[in-house]
C-alpha cells in the first residue's frame, strides 16, 4: 500500500512538472535571438542620423558674430566616435570682421564638421574669395576653430591681381589677411626699385 501511494504521488508530481518544463523549454526557445537579426538593430550603420535641409550655423565670439555656415544638406551622426555633420550638397561660409562686413567666403561641394573637435574639413572644389581680391583654390582645406586658422597640405592656386602662385600646403588666417604657402611654385612680380643692384 504504501509503495501504490508513493507511485501516486509520484504520478502527480511528474503531471504537474513535466507540463512546466515544456513551458520553460518553448519560452527559451522562443527568446533565441538570430546574432545577425541583433546586429541588423543595433548596427551603427543602421543608426537614425539627424537630418535638415537649408542650415545655417552662426558662430559668435563674446556676444559678436565672427562666422556664418550655410549648408543645403546637414546630416548629424552622434553615434560616431568623434561625432561629425555632413554637409554634402555644398557649403558656403562667410567670415565677418568687428563691424560685420564679410572678409572672406569658402565654398566647397563637401564638407564634415567635427564639433567637438573644434574643426571642419572640407573637400571637392575648395575656393576662397578674400576683400584683397584674390582667389584660393584647392582640393581640400581644414578650418581650425579653435586656433583660427585655414591650413592644408594639399595642392594649392593663389591668384591675385598681379600673380598666380602655386604650392604644396599652405596655412593661413581666418579672415586671409595673412597666408603661407609650402613649397611655393609661380613667378612673382616686384617692383625694379626692390631688386638688388
Amino acid at each position: 500500500m504504501t509503495n501504490r501511494y508513493f507511485t501516486i504521488t509520484n504520478f502527480q508530481v511528474t503531471r504537474i512538472l513535466f507540463p512546466g518544463i515544456l513551458f520553460l523549454l518553448f519560452a527559451m526557445g522562443s527568446c533565441k535571438n538570430d546574432p545577425e537579426e541583433i546586429k541588423a538593430l543595433t548596427g551603427k550603420n543602421t543608426l537614425q542620423l539627424d537630418r535638415a535641409e537649408d542650415v545655417t550655423i552662426i558662430y559668435s565670439k563674446r556676444g559678436v558674430v565672427t562666422a556664418k555656415l550655410f549648408a543645403r544638406e546637414f546630416i548629424r551622426n552622434e553615434a560616431a566616435k568623434h561625432p561629425y555633420t555632413d554637409m554634402k550638397n555644398g557649403v558656403e561660409a562667410e567670415f565677418y570682421d568687428d563691424s560685420l562686413h564679410v572678409e572672406n567666403t569658402v565654398t566647397a561641394r563637401y564638407a564634415r564638421y567635427y564639433e567637438r573637435d573644434g574643426y571642419i574639413l572640407m573637400r571637392d572644389s575648395v575656393v576662397i574669395h578674400s576683400k584683397k581680391n584674390e582667389q584660393l583654390n584647392t582640393e581640400e582645406l581644414v578650418w581650425n576653430q579653435k586656433i583660427h586658422k585655414f591650413y592644408t597640405e594639399k595642392f594649392v592656386k593663389i591668384t591675385t591681381p598681379t600673380q598666380i602662385i602655386y604650392g604644396d600646403g599652405l596655412e593661413a588666417n581666418e579672415d586671409f589677411t595673412w597666408y603661407e604657402i609650402k613649397n611655393p611654385k609661380g613667378s612673382v612680380l616686384v617692383n625694379k626699385s626692390e631688386v638688388p643692384q
